[in-house]
């Protein structure tokens, strides 16, 4: 049976468990002064049930959410649940004002309009329901324009009683939401990279590792001579790819070695050499690590896995030597107590992606490292214990927070990517086993698929972050809702991972 299939397999395992037997209770998100936001869930006694949301404390009552909270349990107690039900029975806190659709940017600004908005667009229940006051017009906006990019979702006001719940859900129906959810998930890896490959990997005017992956991932699904065209001036004379040289434009090169394996051409291990020498003083002497690194984790994926890369492709054992120092160096700096690794020494926050640039970065260093190379047994530790490390913070919807560790921090869509594929290398490489491993890849790939638009937009990934001096500034990191290149690199480059090694 192949990976690929295991994979679907596992998927629908988790779709059909039986169903709970008590109230479950999720955190969503944050409010303006960082409290938690927390979602209960009641499952059905049924297979691939309709689901009813109840929205209460809009205007921070109590007594709302106090019906809400009475429903739930209610409802839970029930032998015969015909509906998934949810319920937010304090969306709001503090009353603050709130607005649907939410303006401003997410979640910096009316965070728990933007809170509730995306949760109820990438959840695509087939019901709302609101008890209290609707004074922001929150059914009025979800019935009449898509959520979140996914689509429209009936609401109404509600009394906040069971009996009233189970009039309005009588005759239930999907949403439009929901149909757009289940169009997503029934798309395969290849199809979603075929997708995004029409808006994402269309250009390299930077040398970026973000056009790079984007490339790798055209080129895994055939599309090699039109990468080749796309890099050629950076072969052929035309352009000096280091003319501006950075971390950035360093990981960029991996696309160099993606393309040497393909075609044997000389010209792409000399542009991969050109990185890895970097390393090396004058004399030939190695540095004490990669240069332009600034401290950042992203450097375990940007300084390692090209001059790795560039010892394979060459035969010269030094670039192992180089990418063992620079991984060493990193950690010293970066790996925390705990296997999570910091963003950067002025702050302990384990950012979402910058924990995900360690995931590629060791996933793609320990491919390409010889097994009797003294860096490869660390190496080898490094990435389980950093995969072990990860997985109890993976979330029921199958995604790694803004903030790693941090309850209530937004699901960032890029990290849960790139923490996919290197579950998924390390599937098919043998460097980790068992089913727990796989229902994480599994769930992975079921939350980057539902928050893929065919349109090549995606639901919260994390703008471009520098250095920040405190975990407030990384928690309200812009979350992106629509196109990105970044996201739209990871997601494509976690598809074509899971699609059978043809190409």
């Amino acid at each position: 049976m192949s990976m690929l299939l295991r994979v679907y397999l596992l998927v629908l395992s988790v779709a059909l468990l039986p169903a709970a037997s008590a109230t479950d209770t999720d955190d969503i998100g944050l409010t303006t002064d960082g409290q938690r936001i927390d979602a209960l869930r009641v499952e059905a006694t049924t297979r691939s049930p309709l689901t009813v949301v109840l929205v209460g404390g809009l205007q921070g009552d109590e007594s709302s959410a106090a019906a809400v909270r009475s429903v739930l349990a209610s409802y839970e107690q029930r032998r015969s649940r015909p509906w998934r039900v949810l319920a937010v029975p304090l969306a709001n806190p503090q009353a603050l004002p709130l607005r649907f659709p939410p303006t401003g940017v997410a979640y910096r600004d009316n965070a728990e309009s933007q809170v509730l908005w995306r949760w109820l667009g990438t959840l695509a229940p087939d019901l709302v329901l609101i008890a209290g006051t609707d004074a922001a017009g929150l059914a009025d906006a979800l019935a009449s324009q898509p959520v979140a990019d996914m689509g429209r979702i009936p609401a109404q006001g509600w009394l906040g009683t069971l009996a009233d719940m189970q009039a309005k859900a009588a005759g239930l129906k999907p949403s439009e939401a929901h149909t757009q959810l289940q169009h997503r998930l029934a798309r395969t890896p290849q199809q979603l990279a075929q997708t995004l490959a029409q808006h994402y990997g269309r250009d390299f005017d930077q040398p970026w590792y973000i056009g790079a992956i984007a490339l790798i991932a055209r080129a895994r699904l055939g599309d090699v001579a039109d990468v080749q065209r796309l890099v050629e001036p950076y072969v052929d004379g035309s352009k000096d790819s280091l003319f501006r040289v950075n971390s950035l434009v360093m990981a960029g090169h991996i696309v160099f070695t993606d393309l040497a394996r393909r075609t044997g051409d000389p010209r792409y291990v000399a542009a991969v050499r050109k990185v890895a020498q970097l390393g090396f003083d004058p004399s030939g002497q190695m540095l004490q690590f990669m240069p332009y690194h600034d401290q950042y984790s992203d450097s375990v994926f940007m300084g390692t896995a090209i001059v790795a890369q560039a010892g394979a492709l060459t035969g010269e054992r030094r670039y192992f030597d180089m990418a063992d120092r620079h991984l060493r160096f990193m950690q010293q700096l970066d790996l925390r107590p705990d296997g999570l690794y910091r963003h950067q020494p002025a702050t302990d926050a384990a950012w979402g992606r910058g924990n995900g640039f360690a995931a590629l970065g060791l996933a793609l260093t320990l491919s390409e490292l010889p097994p009797d190379h003294p860096g490869y047994a660390h190496a080898l530790q490094s990435y389980r214990a950093l995969m072990t490390a990860l997985l109890p913070w993976q979330n029921r919807d199958g995604l790694w927070r803004n903030v790693i560790d941090h309850p209530g921090a937004y699901p960032e869509f890029s990290a849960t990517a790139m923490i996919g594929f290197a579950l998924q290398r390390g599937l098919q490489r043998g460097w980790i086993r068992g089913a727990q491993w796989q229902g994480a890849v599994a769930r992975a790939w079921t939350a980057v698929n539902a928050r893929s638009s065919d349109e090549g937009g995606f639901v919260d990934v994390c703008e471009s972050t520098t250095r920040m001096t405190s975990l407030d500034q990384y928690l309200k990191r812009a979350a992106i809702l629509g196109k990105d290149p970044r996201g739209g690199a990871m997601a494509m480059l976690f598809a074509t991972e899971l699609i059978a090694r043809s190409n």
